[in-house]
């Protein structure tokens, strides 16, 4: 494993408020959005160790969202390998406001959880759909 961790950065938008995505009716980060922000962080730390022909599926998610964050907040999003068994990969995911956010509460802890992903073949993976 060249590189077990990744973190990226967001700025909430109008597009990614509860209201939105279907998920309540409140102008702040939807959970469904902070889920895949917090995939798109196993995926990225998961990048450097896929071989050609391979992707990652996710199997398992367990996220408490635990603070709010307005439109305009910035969050940084970690992942980290914490598992490995075989093609198996469990991470650890966290989700802060920025100290420098514009919004919300600088430095906040939004979210905590796991995210469980699983490297397969794409064209054995993509086959078994037709």
């Amino acid at each position: 494993m060249s590189d077990s961790t990744a973190t990226l950065t967001f700025t909430v938008t109008d597009d990614d408020t509860a209201l939105a995505v279907g998920s309540g009716s409140l102008p702040v980060l939807g959970t469904p959005r902070l889920l895949a922000w917090c995939e798109a962080a196993t995926c990225a730390a998961l990048e450097s160790d896929l071989r050609e022909g391979e992707s990652s599926v996710g199997t398992r998610v367990a996220i408490e969202h635990q603070a709010p964050s307005p439109v305009g907040a910035r969050l940084e999003v970690t992942a980290s390998v914490m598992h490995i068994d075989g093609r198996l990969r469990r991470f650890t995911v966290g989700a802060r406001h920025t100290r420098d956010s514009p919004v919300g509460r600088a430095g906040a802890v939004v979210a905590t959880g796991e995210v469980t992903r699983v490297i397969v073949d794409v064209e054995r993976f993509v086959s078994r759909l037709r």
